[in-house]
């Protein structure tokens, strides 16, 4: 059981077991060639703080929802389509009138290179203005979602509250309310030097995310999270290999635990890229003062690493809903990210049952 790590709310006190607030985007994929000279393209739907939302309906089974916004029109549609395909409630979606051109508002758009070999993965975005960037407070009935309807876990991130002053706004109401009613809140760093460069790069990240901080009872990141959004600093530590090395993070968390004892749970995943297509994969997680890390997987063969860090959220997530102990979370959530990269896209296309076949050992021969 969780024991004393989390207090979870019971789900027949409850309208929804996870609820999401970020950016739904729409991901064009090139398979395994290249942006720049594609001549089609294959889309996804995807975003950092929603394929947590999705992949706890698809794959756990959950009662999720996704908080976000969208324009009026046929892109719009299109990601509403995407999202009531994954069983995820569409009743909080905020919808803006469209001027025609996008000069108003906009669906998000991410064009992502798989990489391949010594080829690394590539993101490129292209979503300035976008209908979710401009959701801001007041806009969302937060007193309805968490106090009438009720949430057990209300997972958000970094990448949403880097997207302008009003989404950390956003943000910073959303988890002051779901504090109030007893929701445990989730948040995912996701420091992406992309989204910040233009809002004043680290100390900016910064100055928002320690703003967010104190609300949050399970903080995912890894050392470069917590360094570039926190603020914390471990000696010796190489950016350049920031999430391979547990001692690195074990002695971040144990500084940040103690500046921010509302963290009940720290957890991140470990990866060391050897190529974009081989990558040795683990995650580890703080409770109660211990740190617990799971199996380590030597030479995951990688289909797509993109929402593998969601899948381990998700997993992780799962496991205390479930009132699993902190070592079951982590191997739930590293089995599942492992999973959720052996399939294209940025959702999870697998299930509890086959996430808990890889736990227990099982190989990959044909399943008949």
């Amino acid at each position: 059981m969780t024991g004393n790590v989390l207090k979870i709310r019971p789900p027949g006190e409850c309208r929804w077991d996870c609820v999401s607030l970020g950016e739904v985007m729409l991901r064009f994929d090139p398979g395994f060639g290249r942006v720049r000279t594609a001549r089609s393209f294959q889309v996804w739907e995807g975003g950092g703080e929603y394929n947590v939302a999705r992949a706890m309906r698809k794959c756990w089974g959950k009662r999720s929802a996704i908080v976000t916004a969208l324009p009026k029109n046929d892109l719009g549609w299109l990601v509403e389509d995407f999202i009531m395909q994954g069983g995820v409630d569409t009743s909080y979606i905020i919808w803006r009138e469209f001027d025609g051109i996008g000069r108003n508002t906009r669906v998000g758009l991410n064009f992502t290179e798989k990489g391949f070999g010594i080829r690394p993965a590539l993101g490129i975005s292209d979503r300035a203005n976008s209908a979710a960037s401009q959701l801001r407070p007041g806009e969302i009935n937060w007193e309805k979602l968490f106090g009438e309807e009720g949430v057990r876990w209300f997972h958000t991130g970094g990448i949403f509250a880097a997207l302008a002053p009003n989404t950390a706004e956003t943000v910073l109401e959303a988890v002051e309310v779901a504090r109030k009613y007893g929701t445990i809140v989730s948040y995912d760093l996701n420091y992406r030097p992309s989204l910040w460069n233009g809002q004043g790069g680290k100390e900016a990240a910064r100055r928002v995310n320690r703003q967010i901080a104190p609300y949050i009872d399970v903080m995912i990141g890894n050392e470069e999270d917590y360094t570039a959004c926190l603020g914390f600093e471990v000696e010796g530590l190489d950016e350049h290999i920031s999430a391979i090395d547990p001692a690195n993070f074990k002695k971040m968390i144990e500084t940040a635990v103690k500046e921010f004892p509302n963290f009940k749970v720290a957890a991140t995943t470990l990866r060391n890229a050897k190529t974009a297509t081989f990558n040795d994969w683990s995650a580890i997680l703080y409770a109660n003062g211990q740190f617990y890390q799971s199996v380590v997987r030597e030479n995951l063969e990688i289909y797509d690493r993109v929402g593998g860090g969601d899948g381990f959220a998700s997993g992780l997530i799962y496991a205390f809903l479930e009132g699993k102990d902190p070592q079951a979370a982590v191997e739930y959530g590293a089995a599942h990210g492992a999973l959720a990269m052996t399939t294209p896209g940025d959702t999870s296309m697998v299930n509890a049952k086959e996430v808990e076949a890889v736990m227990q050992g099982k190989g990959a021969r044909v399943v008949r």
